[in-house]
């Protein structure tokens, strides 16, 4: 684990579309600064994602000073989007959470996503992420909020077990839809120079100066399967992580993190692994070992 560093950072501005990889970012006690801050939700309060539309993929989102972001996708014209101003808040359901947010001010904003779209969505905003939405009461510590992502502050992969899952998608039924671009996953954070499925026994790390609590490991969905850049979907990485990957029903790549302080993180940083839950309660942990289950 000498060589273990930080290999690459992920942050999407606009739950569900595509974000950027910055060189470095600042992390805040719900996740990285900017990350998942926005959703589209549709009439009824629901959030929208490449669950139901995997054409979201191909739309993409960057940030712009102050937390707006700049909207773009193919056969549209670009469009920048202002931080709302705090007033009304609309009810935004997320998964089990109603979560209260600030729905964007200019409505070219809504027309251009539903226009983009096909369907009547609209772009919200959460203005306050220190208190708007707990993380879920199983995994969590007193006072730990996430913004928009699933249900955690971070999601953390790793390059080695990618090449591992790759290697047996390569042996599998569907070999000629890999290999798989990290893409899939919509990581925050990618750690390289580990060995495959090293993560596995993780329960507390640091990157650079910054500390990271482990939650729990990612059970993974079906917008794994969808291709990032033209928003089909296939049946990979879902069929091999079925096979090699599945644990208490769920089929499971990467670690949810939740931050133990503020700080910056950096590419190139390196990753020291602090406690492993092995060494917290003396026991191995319950979960996938150390290689594909």
């Amino acid at each position: 684990m000498g060589n273990a560093h930080l290999h690459s950072i992920h942050v999407h501005p606009v739950k569900a579309v595509r974000g950027v990889a910055p060189r470095e970012a600042d992390v805040e006690p719900w996740g990285l600064a900017g990350d998942r801050r926005w959703v589209l939700i549709d009439d009824g309060g629901k959030v929208v994602t490449q669950r139901r539309l995997p054409h979201l993929a191909l739309v993409a989102a960057e940030p712009r000073p102050g937390g707006g972001v700049r909207l773009s996708a193919p056969g549209m014209p670009s469009l920048t989007v202002p931080v709302p101003r705090p007033s009304v808040t609309v009810p935004v359901e997320i998964f089990r959470d109603k979560v209260e947010a600030v729905e964007a001010e200019d409505e070219a904003a809504h027309a251009w996503f539903s226009s983009c779209l096909g369907i009547a969505v609209r772009l919200a905003h959460m203005a306050d992420p220190a208190t708007r939405r707990p993380v879920a009461p199983e995994y969590a510590r007193p006072g730990e909020t996430v913004s928009f992502a699933d249900g955690f502050p971070l999601l953390l992969t790793t390059t080695a077990s990618l090449d591992a899952l790759n290697s047996l998608i390569a042996q599998g039924e569907y070999a000629g839809e890999g290999p798989l671009p990290m893409n899939r996953f919509r990581p925050n954070v990618v750690v390289a120079g580990t060995p495959a499925w090293a993560e596995d026994d993780w329960s507390r790390l640091t990157i650079g100066d910054v500390p990271f609590r482990v939650a729990k490991t990612c059970g993974r969905c079906v917008v794994t399967t969808t291709d990032q850049a033209t928003g089909e979907r296939g049946r990979e990485p879902l069929f091999s992580l079925g096979r090699h990957r599945r644990l208490g029903g769920k089929l499971v790549f990467g670690q949810n993190l939740v931050p133990l302080s503020r700080g910056t993180i950096r590419v190139g940083d390196p990753v020291a692994i602090l406690e492993r839950p092995c060494e917290r309660s003396g026991n191995r942990a319950a979960g996938p070992g150390v290689g594909p289950v």
